[in-house]
């Protein structure tokens, strides 16, 4: 069987991390959606998604196809039933789809002629930007079980003070030093290579992806995933970070989200509560006005390849786009569109030539090629985005 994740009508509500990926590519917990899925199915899977997209994350149909809704996380449960799917049948949760079976010669779907199954399980759907962060301890421990189970971890080294030891998954080439780990409060997943330097305090969970580094003396607690290649110091609280993101010196970070390549300068310092208590408001590219998220902490959601520089102060719900740079004194407006340049003082556009300078410096670092699909995307975002940047 063919299985084709597809974007469903969250995209929109996932901006601005989706402008640079199909839904299935966010990462939360462990893993990225898409990962997930293809860990549960024991199959590769492919993409139904924005047409810029389609050249890096393209779609293969087949005779017969099953299409998954990419906002919904996998379970046992979900995958034992779906793979029971049989023409003409749906699995729904409410109404929303969460899967459906369809073949090549088939030119339009119509739910009404397919036999409803309605999926009574719990289940996690990552509908909105704050979902990745406030759902993220269970999707941890979720992936924590799928990853660990019928595995021995690496033995925990003698430096390392730890509480919950069971708790606690170390793969090969990982590196601790002189850390203390509490996973009493949730697992901890700490992946290949990946490294804690000396005088890090950790509470779980915490997902640590390959190669990535907690540097000396950090403070994480609350759900926190660090993904591949990304390095972090400070102090973090129920923060998700894609990969190949730092935030490498000290400063706060709380129930917030980085997409991929971004960087926050020494002592960069977000806000996740508002004074006075009240319900904190996000920018929703749907409506084009802040949108209520119904909770009390929310922090910065911040696109791919977005940086700022030292002593940056973020407002608690800010939203930054795309490829943004912010720097100067005082708190940046709440929202930034993408390709923006500039801060409390005012900004200005981010030309696309300067935008590829940077952006082929950066992945180089990490022996990633700027390739011309890489620069394809991010100019189609610029125009996408170009309505937002009204200076």
């Amino acid at each position: 069987m063919n299985y084709i994740l597809f974007d469903g009508d969250v995209r929109a509500s996932l901006l601005p991390f989706t402008f640079t990926r199909p839904v299935a590519d966010i990462r939360v917990g462990i893993l990225t959606i898409r990962e997930k899925w293809e860990k549960y199915l024991g199959l590769t899977t492919t993409t139904i998604t924005e047409e810029y997209l389609e050249e890096k994350f393209p779609m293969v149909e087949m005779e017969e196809n099953v299409m998954l809704n990419a906002s919904f996380l996998p379970t046992p449960e979900l995958v034992e039933r779906i793979k029971k799917l049989k023409q003409n049948e749906a699995i729904f949760k409410g109404e929303d789809v969460i899967a459906f079976y369809t073949t090549q010669d088939q030119d339009e779907v119509d739910f009404d002629s397919y036999s409803q199954i309605e999926f009574e399980e719990d289940i996690v759907q990552i509908k909105n930007t704050w979902d990745i962060f406030s759902k993220n301890d269970l999707a941890i421990r979720q992936d924590f079980n799928l990853l660990t189970e019928g595995r021995e971890s690496q033995l925990i080294p003698e430096t390392v003070n730890c509480v919950g030891r069971e708790q606690i998954f170390i793969e090969e080439g990982a590196k601790l030093t002189f850390a203390t780990l509490n996973a009493t409060t949730g697992p901890i997943y700490i992946g290949k290579n990946a490294e804690i330097m000396e005088g890090v305090v950790v509470r779980g969970a915490l997902a640590m992806c390959d190669n990535s580094v907690l540097k000396l003396g950090a403070k994480i607690y609350g759900a926190t995933t660090l993904g591949p290649y990304c390095k972090v110091g400070g102090e973090v609280n129920n923060s998700v970070l894609f990969g190949y993101s730092n935030k490498g010196h000290d400063g706060f970070l709380g129930n917030s989200v980085l997409g991929e390549w971004c960087n926050l300068g020494a002592d960069t310092n977000n806000s996740n509560l508002k004074n006075n208590y009240a319900e904190v408001r996000l920018w929703n590219y749907e409506t084009g006005r802040f949108a209520k998220t119904g909770l009390q902490f929310c922090g910065l959601m911040m696109g791919d390849h977005s940086k700022c520089g030292i002593n940056t102060m973020f407002n608690t719900g800010t939203v930054i786009g795309v490829s943004s740079n912010i720097f100067g004194s005082g708190f940046p407006r709440n929202f930034v569109p993408s390709f923006s340049w500039g801060g409390a003082s005012g900004f200005t556009e981010y030309k696309m030539n300067k935008v590829n300078e940077v952006a082929e410096v950066v992945m180089k670092r990490r022996n990633i090629e700027y390739d011309e699909i890489e620069q394809k995307i991010l100019s189609a975002v610029f125009q996408k985005t170009q309505q937002y940047r009204v200076f």
